[in-house]
């Protein structure tokens, strides 16, 4: 079920129902909130980032609200990242994850989510590079769990969260080495 709430595209589903252009034609061809921003438009961009992060908290929330053990909450968290990653949706393609997963991360721990929130804008505000943000974050999640008290299962997420974005980010990391990455408010990606 998280992985199948995970695979809701929410930035393809927005330009579908508004006519909007189709973010997997344009831009960097990719669902996600960047891609969306440019593409479609604030609008589209605010309700594709809600609706990502959203299901993520969702699926972990619940977990919690639930009373599942903290390790199968830990296993929701992830499988709705993946379910966002490989969207069964769209053939096992999808976004790069990281509104998806610092939703869930806030339904794991609201405070740390928060904290990653904060880098990540931080990061994006003072650079204006979306995936240099989003690298600085999922760079230091680790870190944070140990931080903030958190046990091996939720620092064996850390490393899993963060070795996906990293996977995800593989291109965006070698353009920002060579400094040839699109900043916030460019026209492509």
């Amino acid at each position: 079920g998280s992985y199948l709430i995970g695979s809701v595209p929410f930035g393809l589903l927005y330009s579908k129902l508004t006519g909007a252009p189709d973010p997997r034609m344009e831009g960097s061809r990719n669902i996600g909130f960047t891609n969306v921003l440019r593409v479609c438009g604030k609008k589209a961009g605010a309700f594709t980032l809600l609706g990502d992060m959203g299901k993520g908290f969702l699926v972990t929330a619940l977990g919690k609200f639930l009373g599942f053990s903290w390790t199968w909450i830990l296993l929701f968290g992830l499988a709705v990242i993946v379910g966002h990653i490989f969207s069964l949706f769209l053939e096992f393609k999808g976004g790069k994850g990281v509104a998806t997963a610092l939703g869930a991360i806030g339904g794991l721990h609201g405070f740390l989510g928060l904290t990653l929130i904060v880098i990540w804008l931080t990061s994006v505000l003072i650079f204006r590079y979306s995936s240099g943000g989003a690298l600085v974050a999922f760079g230091v999640f680790p870190l944070c769990v140990i931080a903030f008290g958190g046990d091996m299962a939720f620092l064996v997420f850390s490393f899993l969260v963060t070795g996906l974005i990293f996977y995800c980010h593989k291109g965006n990391i070698i353009r920002l080495y060579h400094g040839i990455e699109p900043k916030i408010g460019s026209s492509s990606n």
